[in-house]
């Protein structure tokens, strides 16, 4: 994929890739951290450990349509006048 306001590879990041991928040439550095990391519903794979939200098996936000879902779901709990009120 080419790089744009949606979509950013960074194969030269000495993480790359942060997670296990098949596909490194559509993996989406973008969001490097997770924008809704503190939403207890972010509607990724992740699991609780303890007090800590453990996100290592999520791709949603380094999938090459993860800005559109990380956008919808931003503007959703903003539209609905949630915030840090629900988070973990």
């Amino acid at each position: 994929m080419k790089n744009s306001y949606r979509f950013f590879n960074n194969s030269a990041c000495e993480y790359f890739p942060c997670h296990t991928t098949t596909h490194p040439e559509a993996f989406n550095c973008l969001f490097c951290f997770c924008p809704l990391y503190l939403q207890k519903d972010c509607g990724g794979n992740f699991q609780m450990r303890g007090q800590v939200k453990d996100c290592s098996a999520c791709k949603l936000p380094h999938h090459p349509k993860g800005y559109d879902y990380i956008l919808k779901k931003l503007k959703e709990t903003m539209g609905k006048g949630k915030g840090t009120g629900e988070a973990l």
